[in-house]
């Protein structure tokens, strides 16, 4: 397999597809947060999307990586494990918390992962980090302090807040896990093979057969008509997974990871913004400036590393 070109013209596609990426994903948590407020569960939605995506990413995956979806014996328990709390976990806990948080908090206190890695880098790994990774760590801690306004007393729904604090330390599994995954097959394999392990958790929890199917037929309003919900879901599925990890994986070609993961904080600030606009979600100034420390934090973390 050849390297992937990284001239100034293939880093623009790579930066141009992350742009796109970052804007669907952003859409998605509206999305997603509509589905919830009618009527289905974190885990269902959960369910839904990753095995539905993993259809899908398997059969684009059969055609341009094949070869890395065969898997050694010894592989199988480690990448059901990275699957289940890497991928699955993240999904849910993500759910739980826009349902219960405005998205642009849920996704700033997510987005608090890459100081996690940077941590687990130095302090499990023993690798070599710069001082960074120290104002880092007070950015963020600053920032969620402004974000939770803590002063105040702790006026977020506690379990919201769990479940985004959940939603990052198993974001920080995904990365730690695809960083080594990516090392030794393509992106798009990785992906596939994760949300295959991802969607196993969920057929044991949450067998198919079991699934509220008569749900995706009810009406949602929509201004001054409805629109079933099977079409927002599937915008989850398609617009929210497939297609943000089909341009991350065009990305990774062209782009170093660390650059993928600064871009990518982007999305608790457009999220935030699309939230406002159509959901009316407001964050205080208090809030939204911590937002912007603990990205700034994440900024760092990545520079430390």
């Amino acid at each position: 397999m050849t390297a992937p070109a990284k001239g100034a013209s293939s880093r623009r596609i790579g930066f141009t597809a992350l742009g796109f990426s970052v804007l669907l994903f952003s859409i998605n948590g509206t999305v997603s947060k509509w589905v919830l407020d009618h009527g289905f569960s974190a885990a269902r939605l959960a369910e839904l999307r990753v095995t539905a995506a993993f259809f899908i990413l398997l059969v684009v995956a059969l055609i341009w990586a094949r070869a890395d979806l065969r898997l050694k014996r010894r592989e199988l328990l480690p990448l059901l494990a990275y699957g289940i709390i890497g991928v699955a976990l993240t999904q849910y806990f993500y759910f739980v918390a826009i349902g219960r948080l405005p998205i642009g908090i849920a996704l700033v206190i997510e987005f608090t992962a890459p100081v996690m890695v940077a941590l687990y880098a130095r302090f499990v790994q023993h690798h070599a980090v710069k001082a960074l990774v120290w104002w880092a760590l007070a950015l963020t801690m600053v920032g969620l302090v402004l974000v939770t306004q803590a002063w105040q007393g702790f006026t977020l729904d506690a379990i919201g807040v769990a479940a985004a604090f959940g939603a990052a330390v198993a974001l920080s599994v995904y990365f730690i896990g695809g960083e080594y995954y990516v090392a030794r097959r393509q992106p798009l394999a990785t992906a596939t093979l994760s949300m295959g392990a991802a969607s196993l958790l969920w057929v044991v929890v949450l067998p198919w057969f079991s699934f509220p199917f008569t749900k995706l037929g009810k009406s949602l309003p929509v201004g001054s008509t409805t629109m079933p919900v099977w079409v927002p879901a599937l915008s989850i599925v398609i617009l929210g997974t497939v297609v943000p990890f089909l341009l991350e994986f065009i990305a990774l070609r062209r782009v170093s990871a660390r650059q993928a993961v600064i871009v990518g904080t982007l999305e608790p600030v457009v999220a935030a913004i699309i939230a406002f606009v159509v959901l009316g979600e407001v964050l205080s100034w208090t809030q939204a400036v911590g937002g912007l420390v603990v990205l700034g934090g994440v900024v760092l973390a990545e520079s430390a590393q």
